[in-house]
């Protein structure tokens, strides 16, 4: 009986956060619009039913999709843009960047040339490598297991394996195939996470970067804001035991029909805003930043995969207000890791030089957080609080302002390196 209330009432609180949003929206959609949306080229409406590497090659820019094996099985891939629109050039320092939670490696080309982070890096030089890791739209394959048939045994995984094995697969890749020692890391988001995991478990990795850019890092989450996530805080041990009983393994299942229908719908004028509210409700409000024209395609690509346990995880991360190994519970930590609780992940290991871009309205990246994490880092080189403060978590992929914002610093950051 507490276990059914206790459910209703997450449920209600959800519900009501949700639809006090959509009713604010409801509301503007019939009030005239006092400034006209700022829009993207009606060609990018196109780019909602292309693939990452069709949609580079689209636009005029060079595409390689190269694909490697993590050691525990799952097959990644990933996108290359070996060079800018002012052609092949020598001495091109490789730089690579990871998506997030549940996105892909279309999320650093989706704005367009100009505008999306890919394309700009590449325009200004750099040997571009868009990572994807298991579980997502383009890494969907295992040497052993399927992910529908064998589903308990492929969605096994949190993102500490992603950062335990396939960043440093994917970066040792990128090292052989540009003969390059050290190379450039950009992450965002679930991005930064993983290699923090990466660079304080396996510190070999250290020397293996010239400089590793985090954008909306992710280690601390004691003050996460999302109403979304703090919901599913309150009950984080109903949700394993619920999830597990009914089998549920992967995070927001895509189907072909959950991606025509994400588009289909955000396409439309009266549900365009809407369709954004949902992103915002999740990461923080900033409609100056959004092209509401760019909604259909961004939900035609999201959201691109992720298992039950990856998203488990940062709830378990809000709660203890930690940053820590998974879970098991006290018993099974004994006996995984020798101790009643998980082991934290040793910060001042990461010797890296490491540069943090973080913003006041990050609902999943608070500023007091980043902070902690700052103060932890082993080797710190820069932090940089974004002068906009309306600019959110998915800014740093999609908004209008990001170039000006952060691209054009990050390249700053980068000569230095």
């Amino acid at each position: 009986m507490d276990l059914t209330m206790n459910l209703l009432l997450a449920i209600a609180t959800f519900v009501v956060a949700v639809m006090g949003d959509i009713t604010h929206v409801l509301d503007e959609i019939n009030v005239e619009r006092k400034t006209e949306l700022k829009k993207l080229p009606e060609s990018l409406q196109e780019d909602a039913k292309l693939s990452t590497s069709e949609m580079i090659k689209k636009y005029g820019y060079p595409c390689e999709d190269h694909t490697v094996v993590s050691k525990d099985g799952y097959v990644l891939k990933m996108h290359r843009i070996p060079y800018g629109r002012s052609g092949p050039s020598n001495n091109r320092s490789a730089v690579y960047v990871q998506h997030g939670f549940l996105c892909s490696s279309v999320d650093w080309i989706i704005s367009g040339p100009g505008k999306a982070l890919g394309y700009y890096l590449a325009d200004a030089g750099y040997d571009v490598w868009l990572g994807n890791v298991r579980g997502n739209t383009y890494s969907r394959k295992h040497t052993k297991w399927d992910p529908k048939k064998d589903a308990k045994q492929f969605w096994d995984f949190s993102w500490h394996e992603i950062g335990m094995d396939d960043i440093p697969t994917m970066v040792d890749y990128v090292r052989k195939q540009t003969g390059q020692d050290k190379i450039f890391y950009i992450g965002h988001s679930q991005g930064t996470t993983v290699s923090y995991v990466m660079l304080s478990q396996k510190t070999e990795y250290n020397s293996k970067f010239r400089a590793v850019i985090s954008l909306a890092p992710i280690a601390y989450m004691g003050r996460v804001t999302s109403p979304f996530l703090k919901t599913f805080s309150l009950f984080e041990h109903y949700t394993e035991w619920i999830v597990n009983m009914l089998n549920i393994y992967e995070f927001l299942p895509r189907t072909g029909n959950v991606a025509a229908a994400g588009g289909w719908l955000c396409k439309h004028s009266m549900f365009q805003k809407l369709c954004a509210e949902s992103l915002f409700t999740l990461c923080g409000y900033n409609r100056e930043q959004m092209n509401i024209t760019l909604v259909p395609v961004i939900m035609s690509h999201t959201p691109a995969g992720a298992s039950i346990k990856q998203f488990l995880h940062f709830v378990q991360e809000i709660n203890s207000e930690k940053f820590r190994q998974w879970d098991y519970g006290i018993v099974y930590n004994r006996v995984k890791y020798k101790r009643w609780s998980p082991p934290d992940y040793e910060l001042e290991n990461v010797k890296a030089p490491v540069y943090l871009y973080y913003t006041h309205n990050d609902w999943l990246a608070h500023v007091e957080d980043v902070e902690k994490l700052a103060s932890e880092l082993g080797n710190l080189k820069g932090k940089f609080l974004c002068s906009d403060k309306n600019f959110n978590h998915i800014d740093y992929m999609y908004g209008i302002d990001a170039p000006t914002l952060v691209y054009n610093d990050i390249l700053e950051t980068m000569k230095k390196h």
